[in-house]
């Protein structure tokens, strides 16, 4: 019997992954289409939010929050860790449509996702060409200073073992030039649904953990401080391995 499972369990994961695929190809197109004609950037964020929130009910993935009560109403930062293609996508189905994300440069040159992303307000950060960077960096300071919500993955990128990576000073640094407080948050079943060596998605479930906000003074030293907090507040319940000590 379990010989015959296992024989059946390639070919399903295959169709299921075109299924996936067969989803989310269509409503990535029709979103594109309705971002191209919705005149605000408060109504694009909101159908690629009803968007994205769709096409993974259609899949099957189920998404849990937990204790989403503790992200303010008011502007802050949230950093999560990355695993996955998919998690942008995810924090976009389930945060209010007033945050906007900051994500490598290398995003705005992929078809379909790098217009996307560009009509929802994406803030994009070159990570290898310093100028370039310093450049970015003060477009996102401004909009943090603006009392804008922003999303981080200061992690930079993801791989297929599982595991936190360093953070990035960035986020922190850019929170405490807008004095917005900053909320760790952990994401938990994407490195296993979206592994970072293939395209096909797998069947699974989804959480997504907000814990309590981190406030930050306006020094490097509080950045630092808190960087390495939100790192320490993540870690406690990612139940994945610290790369840092290996």
């Amino acid at each position: 019997m379990a010989s015959i499972l296992n024989w059946l369990k390639k070919p399903f994961l295959l169709l299921y992954g075109i299924y996936v695929w067969l989803i989310f190809a269509p409503a990535t197109l029709i979103v594109c289409l309705c971002l191209v004609i919705l005149p605000t950037l408060e109504s694009r964020r909101k159908i690629t939010k009803f968007g994205a929130y769709a096409a993974f009910t259609l899949c099957g993935f189920r998404i849990r929050t937990i204790d989403m009560g503790l992200l303010p109403n008011d502007p802050c930062v949230v950093v999560a860790n990355h695993a996955s293609y998919f998690d942008g996508m995810i924090m976009t189905a389930i945060l209010p449509p007033r945050f906007q994300y900051v994500v490598k440069r290398e995003m705005e040159s992929v078809p379909f996702a790098g217009y996307l992303l560009k009509r929802i307000g994406t803030k994009f950060v070159e990570r290898f060409n310093h100028q370039n960077t310093a450049r970015d960096t003060r477009q996102i300071m401004k909009a943090a200073k603006n009392r804008e919500s922003i999303v981080f993955f200061p992690e930079g990128t993801f791989s297929e073992e599982p595991g936190l990576k360093r953070f990035r000073s960035g986020a922190f640094k850019i929170a405490a030039q807008g004095g917005l407080p900053v909320v760790p948050t952990i994401i938990r079943g994407t490195r296993a649904i979206m592994p970072a060596h293939t395209w096909l998605a797998r069947p699974g479930k989804i959480e997504v953990q907000f814990k309590r906000p981190e406030a930050i003074g306006e020094s490097a030293e509080c950045a630092n401080s808190l960087r390495d907090r939100c790192r320490e507040s993540i870690l406690a319940d990612l139940d994945e391995p610290d790369l840092l000590k290996q």
